[in-house]
This record gives structure tokens, C-alpha cells and sequence, in this order.
């Protein structure tokens, strides 16, 4: 197991300890876990992600696959895009959802409230400035 799979690992299991809270540099912030499935390898993986909670709807929230600043995007947001749904854990629930990317005007709004909050998001979109776009993906739930 890699430093990151061990790293995500304990998140996860706080999470689940915790009823969807976790410590650290997430105290406090919005976790889901995201249960995917590689597109190429068909491994069954689970990521932590921070999100956000849409304003109007309560069935929507948004993931942002920043993967902290670095010049790609997260092997997760091409499984998810590649499949169309997923299943999350979100507190103590689990349920599946419809996943989308969100472009344009819409995601950068999103994606600046995100940012508003947290200021790392802030940091991540000016390290990944004239490289490439973070993706924002809607999870709805089914």
C-alpha cells in the first residue's frame, strides 16, 4: 500500500468511527467518501473528498477534483465521469448518485464559493492557472 492509500485509509476509518467526521486538516469541513470503479483496471476504490451542499436542491452536492493544485486531474474524476454514477457514504447513509460535470459560468461560481470557504481551493486553482481547469462534478441522489 502506497503512503496516499494509507493516508486515505485513515481518513476513511475515522470517518466511519465518526459518523462522517474526521480531525486533521479536515476538521470541521464536508467529507463524503466516494465509492468508484477504475475505468481501465476495474478495482473498486474509495476516495475522501471534501464537498459542498447545492443552495437549492438538498439532493445535489458538488466534489472538487483539485488533487491539491497538482497539472492533472485525480484518476477518480475520470472514473466517475466515465460511469455516470457512484455510491457515497455521507455521515452514517449510503446511497448512490448521478454524477456530472458542471462547466461554465456555473462551475466557476460553485467552484468560488468553495474556495470562499476553504482557502486552499483558492491556492489549488491559482497553482493549476493556464495548466488546466478543475473539474467540478455534481452528485445527485438517486
Amino acid at each position: 500500500m502506497s503512503d496516499y492509500d494509507d493516508w486515505n485509509k485513515a481518513i476513511i476509518d475515522e470517518f466511519r468511527a465518526n459518523e462522517g467526521k474526521v480531525g486533521g486538516q479536515f476538521e470541521g469541513a464536508p467529507m463524503v467518501l466516494v465509492h468508484h470503479r477504475g475505468r481501465r483496471s476495474g478495482k473498486d476504490s474509495i476516495t475522501p473528498m471534501m464537498y459542498l451542499s447545492d443552495e437549492r436542491d438538498p439532493r445535489v452536492f458538488y466534489v472538487f477534483a483539485s488533487k491539491a493544485g497538482a497539472p492533472t486531474n485525480p484518476d477518480w474524476y475520470y472514473n466517475l465521469t466515465s460511469a455516470g454514477a457512484a455510491r457515497v457514504e455521507l455521515g452514517t447513509d449510503t446511497f448512490e448518485v448521478a454524477v456530472t460535470e458542471v462547466t461554465g459560468a456555473e462551475r466557476d461560481r460553485i467552484y468560488a464559493v468553495q474556495a470562499g470557504r476553504y482557502p486552499g481551493f483558492a491556492e489549488y486553482e491559482e497553482k493549476t492557472k493556464g495548466v488546466r481547469t478543475i473539474p467540478v462534478l455534481a452528485l445527485r441522489r438517486s
